[in-house]
């Protein structure tokens, strides 16, 4: 096992759409080539460079077996580079840069492509065909005026106009008799997207001549009690931390997937961490959560908020539906 540094030399995401927006008829794949295309061109390395692809993908139905290894190809890289897809639900972006860094230690892969997908929008209805389908609607679309190509370049899913008075009055989604909290004006969207990152040794880098983004210094997993899921970034950012040998008060910037409101204020109270460290560029309340690309458009987004803002060290994490956590410590380069 080399315990050399494994740094990040790209980072890319996809504008994210909201549900049946403008992402929602683009093929999985396809999202997921166009930030693999990216991230090599960022780095100016060659396709047949790569020594492997990993992506995070949550609700696989409907798009075909593999569809990391679809993306893979979509992106032009060779058949000979295998690729694969990892499923740790909301952390499985980020943990699929964990198994990229993990298989560059090895000494398995030396550049790799590591990040997450998901078209929530595509997530299929099923139905049980074997007693047939005897009445019911269908919708057609008129190829005349949906015929074309649509460029989306930012993010779809913020609401424009939204304000305190009116969020104040939604529904609760959950608990109906009054006491509920959550709505879907504190609650994370369901949304469309991709996101990678691009791998490789400190030392490859040298070699390449390519300046990296950040160094990932540790990361770290753990469970607890699948009621109480959404703070499963306490235990992980604990660990991850101390493997880094960071004080918590030494970080300066954290990236903190919101699930929901109260979640993130839990988190927040429990670990006594700094607001105006946290989510500065925005969270996903606000800019949604496609399940399989979050855990890497959480470390994607800190990578530039970090350069950005000129900080160095930086931690991102994510709750993890069935009572998990994960986290990230990257230190910027």
């Amino acid at each position: 096992m080399d315990t050399e540094p494994v740094v990040i030399v790209a980072a890319a995401r996809t504008p994210i759409g909201s549900l049946n927006g403008a992402l929602s008829t683009v093929p999985l794949h396809d999202l997921c080539s166009v930030v693999i295309k990216d991230v090599l061109k960022q780095a100016g390395v060659r396709s047949d460079e790569v020594s492997e692809v990993i992506m995070g993908h949550v609700l696989a139905a409907g798009h075909g077996q593999n569809p990391a290894r679809q993306a893979s190809v979509g992106a032009g890289i060779p058949y000979s580079v295998p690729a694969w897809s990892c499923q740790m639900v909301c952390g499985s972006g980020l943990k699929a840069v964990c198994l990229g860094a993990q298989s560059i230690q090895s000494g398995e892969s030396t550049v790799v492509v590591a990040g997450g997908m998901e078209s929530m929008s595509q997530a299929p209805h099923t139905l049980q065909m074997r007693t047939g389908v005897k009445m019911g609607d269908a919708t057609l679309q008129d190829s005349v005026v949906a015929d074309g190509p649509v460029e989306v370049k930012v993010d779809e899913f913020p609401r424009h106009g939204s304000n305190i008075d009116s969020m104040s009055k939604l529904r609760p989604c959950f608990i109906k008799d009054g006491s509920g909290t959550v709505t879907a004006g504190n609650a994370s969207g369901i949304n469309d997207g991709a996101a990678a990152t691009l791998l490789m040794s400190q030392s490859e880098a040298k070699r390449r001549g390519i300046k990296p983004m950040a160094r990932i210094v540790s990361w770290a997993q753990a469970g607890l009690d699948p009621s109480i899921m959404g703070t499963g970034p306490i235990p992980a950012i604990r660990k991850a931390v101390d493997k880094a040998g960071w004080p918590l008060d030494q970080v300066d910037l954290f990236e903190i997937n919101e699930a929901f409101a109260a979640q993130s204020v839990a988190v927040v109270k429990e670990l006594g961490l700094n607001v105006d460290k946290l989510n500065v560029s925005g969270g996903a309340i606000s800019l949604g959560h496609p399940l399989g690309m979050s855990g890497c458009r959480v470390l994607v987004t800190l990578l530039h908020a970090l350069q950005r803002t000129g900080g160095h060290k930086g931690v991102a994490s994510l709750c993890i539906g069935g009572g998990m956590g994960i986290a990230m410590c990257v230190e910027r380069v």
